[in-house]
């Protein structure tokens, strides 16, 4: 994960940590760590696919989603919003299958309850170069 181009950062130090554990769970393809962050009814949507619904589901989609390119990295650039509410904005380094290099800018809107864990996680981005 890249952090130098991080430019505005709104949420607390706790909670940046937090996100950027988040983050390494998404960098490193590791369903297990990422799912310990999810509410038992987290709702997941990607783009103008169905929402997904439930911890299970969202785990069972990440696991098919990340086998469709080798890796993935963040490049923070800004996250705007408080502890409960906010979005990523961010360039998403891909390493397809093939070796070649992709780099997409996307956003992400997350929303966690009381407890910490994410209710809601709602990114966007043009994948269809990642694919092509």
């Amino acid at each position: 994960m890249k952090t130098d181009q991080l430019r505005i950062n709104q949420l607390s130090p706790e909670t940046y940590q937090w996100y950027l554990t988040y983050l390494e769970a998404v960098d490193t393809q590791d369903v297990e760590a990422y799912s310990r962050f999810l509410a038992e009814s987290c709702e997941m949507i990607s783009n103008n696919n169905p929402p997904v619904q439930g911890k299970e589901a969202i785990a069972q989609f990440l696991t098919d989603y990340w086998q469709s390119f080798a890796s993935l990295e963040h490049d923070l650039l800004n996250i705007y919003g408080s502890d409960s509410a906010f979005v990523l904005e961010a360039f998403n380094h891909y390493t397809r299958h093939d070796g070649k290099s992709v780099t997409l800018r996307a956003v992400a809107f997350t929303d966690r309850n009381e407890a910490g864990l994410v209710t809601s996680v709602r990114f966007y981005t043009d994948v269809a170069p990642l694919f092509e």
